[in-house]
């Protein structure tokens, strides 16, 4: 533990919120009972939220951390201790990249953003080119913010939504926690589990052991995510010393968020409509040990690489994957983002309520995209625990909406919260990352695993860095 951090002790305070959200995850995650007393809280602060983002941060890791534990713990027998620094967890929630003398590109597209339609707000994300050209495709106006307004403002916006969603686009009308508990896909996703956790019945072995001090050496993660849950999962994989092969189609670009979330991977493309290409994905999925996928549940489907072809390929496969607004209802196939979450489920209008805004406030971070990953990839963890214990394959399913639902609200006012200090120099490390778009510094890692630090073995590169091919040489046995 640093010197400067001081710990809440074991579990931290057993009825704080962080400690009680891990608890949560864990039973989600099928984890068994007391594992998580053996992770500790340290840090103060808070994010300043209508909700209790911090904890969420700190639960969210704790649980990947935990899962680790208990990989290690199979293994060796004994279960080493984790602590989160929810400070440090709080700022990895924002950024974790610090860039030296170069500035990271715009996170959002100019259109994107909150607009008053003629009955209530909704939100246009418009990042991906061909979302924007949806969204201005139906609002038949330029391609700037004011322009936009105006077209939006003679809307109503549950049929703008429709309108947009139906030409291949992405938007949110923003409801009250209350309309989305009433809205079918609300009722929904709440009928779901927090994770659907499936463990195969055949035996299905591998011939690896972890690591004791860098656990996940030897397994091989396929990464098929974009912005920004999945990737968040598999930078924490590579973290543990998991091969990272992050899969690209040809011209696609993430410029405000890949220097942050391809640290420690390396990346690749293949133009999954040529035959050819379709096949190098089947071969890497064959030797791959666990796959992470967030593509709407129906793309790879499509592909013909459905949920019982995976298995049928790989049937000692870990698959994660996620969906944005749930896996029943009528918006399964939903194309959607943590924003576009956050308006939907009611946590953008408890914002505006409860700072006394005239318009939607969000979450300080991008709190439900990063807390799914950090479920993600606990639920990885799992797997291989599961795989080596029991023989057999396993299939995690998260999604954004499900995750939203456990942000808890602040029961006292905002203007009462101890507001999380400002990163400092001391709070990067002294390494100097060489990325592909110039040097830059990380956080210090927001968990400690007992002998198995947070490292990883490659700076960020640019998508389409390296080739489609795994390093590893262990084969199945």
């Amino acid at each position: 533990m640093r010197a400067d951090k001081v710990s809440q002790g074991p579990a931290g305070n057993a009825g704080d919120p962080a400690s009680k959200q891990l608890r949560e995850f864990w039973a989600a995650l099928g984890g068994a009972a007391g594992l998580p007393d053996a992770c500790a809280f340290s840090g103060s602060g808070e994010l300043i939220s209508a909700f209790h983002v911090t904890d969420l941060a700190a639960a969210a890791i704790g649980a990947a951390g935990t899962a680790a534990a208990e990989l290690l713990q199979a293994s060796t027998g004994s279960l080493p201790a984790v602590e989160v620094d929810r400070r440090m967890a709080s700022l990895w929630f924002g950024t974790s990249l610090r860039p030296i003398g170069w500035t990271m590109p715009p996170q959002w597209d100019p259109v994107a953003g909150n607009y008053r339609a003629s009955d209530r707000w909704i939100r246009l994300h418009t990042n991906a080119p061909h979302h924007r050209e949806a969204a201005l495709a139906v609002l038949g106006c330029a391609g700037d913010a004011k322009s936009v307004a105006r077209a939006v403002s003679r809307w109503q916006a549950g049929a703008l939504e429709d309108a947009v969603v139906a030409r291949g686009g992405c938007a949110a009308v923003m409801y009250s926690r209350q309309e989305w508990a009433a809205h079918p896909q609300g009722r929904a996703v709440a009928s779901e589990p927090l994770l659907h956790v499936h463990t195969e019945s055949r035996v299905a072995t591998r011939g690896w052991q972890p690591s004791r001090d860098r656990p996940l050496r030897g397994i091989r993660v396929l990464d098929l995510t974009r912005i920004l849950a999945g990737p968040v999962a598999t930078r924490f994989l590579a973290g543990l010393g998991a091969e990272v092969l992050r899969i690209d189609p040809y011209g696609w670009e993430e410029p405000g968020t890949v220097p942050e979330v391809v640290l420690g991977k390396r990346c690749a493309r293949l133009n999954l409509k040529d035959a050819a290409d379709l096949d190098t994905l089947r071969q890497l999925l064959r030797r791959a040990d666990i796959l992470v996928h967030g593509y709407r549940s129906d793309a790879l489907a499509r592909l013909g690489l459905d949920a019982a072809q995976r298995r049928e390929l790989n049937p000692a496969l870990i698959d994660v994957s996620l969906d944005a607004y749930g896996w029943s209802g009528a918006w399964r196939c939903r194309r959607g983002f943590d924003s576009l979450i956050q308006m939907s489920t009611g946590i953008a209008e408890a914002g505006m309520r409860a700072m006394h805004s005239d318009e939607p406030v969000s979450l300080p971070v991008q709190a439900i995209d990063h807390a799914t990953g950090y479920l993600m990839a606990a639920a990885a963890l799992r797997g291989l625990t599961i795989r080596t214990t029991q023989g057999a394959g396993s299939e995690f399913r998260a999604s954004l909406a499900r995750t939203a639902a456990v942000l808890q609200p602040r029961p006292e006012p905002v203007t009462e919260v101890v507001k999380l200090a400002t990163d400092t120099p001391g709070d990067c490390t002294r390494h100097v990352e060489q990325t592909s778009w110039g040097p830059a510094t990380r956080l210090l890692p927001p968990l400690e695993i007992e002998g198995a630090p947070l490292a990883w073995s490659y700076p960020a590169r640019a998508l389409g860095a390296y080739e489609p091919e795994w390093l590893t040489s262990n084969e199945e046995l």
